[in-house]
């Protein structure tokens, strides 16, 4: 019926729908031009969730605890497939008082083909890097730095002024990192450890460091939630009586870290991430908090429900 009503007034389907049209009834086609920016306010604030596109891996890296067959089920379950976990990269825009604020500046494609995509989705809402005026990060793993570097070694974002937390900077900017507690192959660790320093070179000069704590901007403030890394800090946006907690990568995917127990490999020390897991989680939970899960499904808003077994994650409805 869609064929014969696009040859009548002449609509052109998109590939992905008219090559669905000859397929079978049950195969899923990805249609090509699906938003990758999902606006919303907090109190005055105006946000926008910028996705940067996705990043993943196998699923015992982000459930390094999980029983085999246990965490084959819960995949099964929830339709994912048993050898590989999507994981999005959901960066905020916030503006307020006259200045454009990205958190988390992501991952370029220090992690994949996948990533890099924040720059198209800023044009999508008429934007370009020229205009944002600071870019703060929580941590300073490549997936949440690796757009701070051009092709070509320049600034990413020349006007901006970059965060970064101070004892992060330490460990993995002004060292040689030791990553043999992540559960990745050594080359893997070598090329992570040198993706963050290639991308942080352009804003080496001009960082400002923080402490988990620190007030950046009124309205913005960071929470230490250590243990993923030494400094890893998680946003609060305040204004008025709204407020929206960002939880970086205190989990990485709810069906594994929230709605399961199950302990994130790339934590460094895994028993302070799961005491800052805790707190974070129960304090969203007990104050019914807004909260961004940057590398939840996209958009990645929702809030945390406190239960007898420990949290479920419980999505946002879509707002249009």
């Amino acid at each position: 019926m869609l064929t014969a009503a696009s040859a009548v007034t002449g609509m052109i389907l998109p590939i992905g729908l008219a090559s669905a049209q000859t397929g079978s009834a049950t195969s899923v086609q990805t249609l090509a031009g699906n938003f990758g920016h999902y606006r919303f306010r907090i109190g005055d604030i105006s946000a926008t969730v910028l996705s940067d596109g996705l990043i993943g891996g196998p699923p015992r890296v982000y459930a390094s605890d999980a029983p085999e067959a246990e965490l084959q089920q819960v995949l099964r379950d929830a339709f994912l497939p048993p050898d590989r976990l999507t994981l999005n990269l959901n960066t905020l825009l916030i503006e307020t008082e006259g200045r454009r604020i990205l958190l988390e500046a992501g991952a370029g494609q220090t992690m994949g083909p996948q990533g890099g995509r924040v720059f198209e989705n800023l044009a999508a809402i008429g934007l370009r890097p020229e205009d944002i005026d600071v870019v703060v990060v929580s941590h300073t793993h490549p997936d949440h730095v690796g757009n701070l570097r051009t092709a070509d070694g320049s600034k990413a974002f020349p006007r901006a002024t970059v965060f970064a937390p101070r004892a992060d900077w330490d460990f993995f900017v002004s060292s040689d990192p030791d990553l043999s507690y992540m559960p990745v192959p050594e080359e893997f660790r070598r090329n992570f450890a040198s993706a963050i320093k290639r991308s942080v070179a352009p804003v080496t000069n001009g960082i400002e460091l923080y402490d988990a704590g620190a007030e950046i901007v009124p309205g913005l403030t960071t929470l230490p939630a250590l243990g993923h890394t030494p400094g890893m800090a998680n946003f609060l946006v305040q204004s008025g009586n709204d407020q929206l907690l960002l939880t970086a990568d205190l989990a990485y995917h709810p069906i594994v870290n929230v709605d399961r127990p199950w302990l994130p490999g790339p934590d460094r020390d895994k028993d302070t991430a799961l005491a800052s897991r805790r707190r974070i989680f129960d304090m969203a939970a007990t104050d019914r908090l807004l909260v961004l899960g940057f590398h939840y499904p996209f958009p990645g808003l929702g809030r945390m429900l406190k239960t007898d077994a420990g949290y479920a994650w419980v999505p946002l409805n879509w707002q249009f």
